[in-house]
């Protein structure tokens, strides 16, 4: 896990919990921003499946200090100034899942990263399509980079934020490297 990311460990699904939401504006869209007491929870898109990441009821509330602080370290990396986030993550999923985002979360700023080269690094080699399927439920869109995760030939693959979004995001990285 790279430098400054906190992943806390899960709270079980049934653990009723307050979590409140902001939407904020970003050159890729509107983008819901979702947090527990003290963690981030979701970054999910406008357009995003509900069934996709599972997040019960929400409140509104702007002033939340960790969306505050999400919104401030997203401005900076949408204007070129960050490539890492310093954030408290709170990972809701299957075991699987989490060993799948926390190997997304050690995928350079800038670089991608095959679906069978995670599979690899958790130690499941065969699991690809598995993989691909955590990947596509990763509820921290940007922050938990999967949108550096690409297909075994290079091609750009399934993206809950679109493959154009991707495509941006990939080439806003490759364009902002820091001396």
């Amino acid at each position: 896990m790279p430098a400054g990311a906190t992943l806390l460990l899960p709270r079980p699904d049934d653990d009723p919990v307050n979590r409140a939401c902001k939407w904020i504006d970003s050159p890729v869209g509107r983008l819901k921003l979702v947090a527990d007491d003290k963690a981030l929870v979701a970054v999910l898109w406008a357009n995003d499946d509900p069934a996709r990441v599972r997040l019960g009821a929400l409140s509104e509330e702007p002033t939340h200090p960790v969306l505050c602080n999400t919104e401030r370290q997203l401005d900076e990396y949408f204007a070129g100034e960050r490539r890492l986030f310093d954030l408290a993550l709170a990972f809701h999923g299957t075991a699987f899942q989490q060993r799948v985002w926390q190997a997304l979360l050690g995928i350079p700023y800038g670089e991608t990263m095959t679906y069978a080269g995670i599979a690899r690094q958790i130690g499941k080699p065969a699991a690809v399509r598995a993989v691909g399927a955590a990947n596509g439920r990763n509820p921290i869109s940007i922050i938990t980079p999967c949108h550096r995760v690409i297909g075994a030939n290079g091609q750009l693959t399934g993206f809950a934020g679109g493959i154009e979004t991707k495509r941006y995001l990939l080439a806003f990285e490759a364009g902002h490297g820091f001396e």
